[in-house]
């Protein structure tokens, strides 16, 4: 299975260079934060590169023009249209990691407070190697502009903070987890 072939088989020709740079960026800080985990030896380190290229993939199907995909649902479903994606491709482990990468993770109190169009069910990276995707893809944009500037760790805070001081604190979590340097 090679991710960059899913990728184009699913995104529209205008939209794929954007998801090819972003997934790109987010695989190789995931392999990078994966060399380093405390845990790395049993880590598998094929299946982070492969997930971290496919974790956006249900963005191809949702209304995101200003990313150049034209598809019926919104924004916020991607995770779960990435996981439906896969499971149809063979790639159930896979397809969890695009459900669980949102942020931090979303909890079914995260769903109801913010009034969510999403399934009442803890959808929060569970595995090391889904921590790992959703932690490097923190630190990447997808906008055009800013699409290959690395955000620093600062910055990956104070987005999260608007999410609850919970969301910075499984960050903090997993930075000590991780044994984290900032220059991963």
């Amino acid at each position: 299975m090679n991710p960059e072939d899913l990728l184009a088989k699913y995104f529209p020709a205008e939209a794929l260079p954007l998801f090819l740079t972003h997934s790109r960026l987010v695989a190789r800080k995931a392999v990078l934060t994966a060399g380093k985990h405390p845990a790395a030896p049993e880590l598998d380190i094929g299946f982070i590169e492969e997930a971290a290229m496919l974790h956006d993939i249900g963005v191809a199907l949702t209304s995101a023009p200003g990313l150049g995909c034209h598809g019926m649902a919104p924004y916020i479903l991607h995770g779960i249209i990435g996981r439906e994606v896969l499971e149809r491709e063979g790639l159930p482990h896979h397809g969890l990691v695009c459900e669980r990468h949102i942020g931090v993770g979303l909890t079914v109190a995260d769903i109801k407070g913010q009034g969510l169009p999403l399934p009442l069910r803890d959808m929060v990276p569970v595995t090391n190697e889904e921590k790992i995707v959703a932690f490097a893809d923190l630190f990447f944009s997808k906008k055009p502009d800013i699409l290959t500037v690395e955000k620093p760790l600062e910055q990956v805070r104070r987005e999260l903070a608007r999410f609850g001081p919970g969301k910075v604190e499984i960050l903090e979590g997993w930075l000590a987890e991780f044994s984290y340097a900032e220059q991963v």
